[in-house]
């Protein structure tokens, strides 16, 4: 869920910028919350993959309010951060900052935890290495 006391900063490490298109845009002209939901967990599924050493899908996704609407051009960037690794899961928060390209001043749009499990070749759930548990 949405906390409105959030850091005027973002938290966690930059794993993607992109800027939307007209065509990722809803019938109002604003950017859809679908793609912004696949933005974020294509972001955080970059970090899992790295940590778990492997490939990770995705198990679940928090709560998420979104905040304000995102204009087609805007500079999006998702961020970030490790909350929690277990025996063969992560729980990563990512939240989605945007602006435009003309200002200086970015804003948060949304937040939220996902859920990783990682995986083998087979898709069968598979421990994660007890040293990326420690770096």
């Amino acid at each position: 869920m949405y906390d409105d006391s959030f850091s005027p900063n973002p938290q966690g490490e930059l794993m993607l910028r992109v800027v939307p298109m007209i065509g990722d845009a809803n019938p109002n002209g604003d950017i859809s919350g679908g793609w912004l939901v696949t933005q974020m967990d294509t972001a955080a599924s970059l970090m899992a993959s790295k940590i778990a050493r492997g490939r990770v899908t995705t198990m679940a996704i928090g709560d998420m309010s979104f905040v304000r609407p995102v204009r087609v051009g805007s500079v999006v960037c998702c961020y970030a951060m490790l909350k929690q690794i277990g025996r063969s899961s992560l729980r990563v928060t990512v939240e989605v900052w945007c602006r435009m390209p003309e200002e200086d001043q970015r804003q948060k749009v949304t937040e939220a935890e996902i859920t990783y499990v990682a995986i083998d070749e087979q898709r069968r759930i598979r421990p994660i290495p007890e040293t990326a548990k420690t770096t």
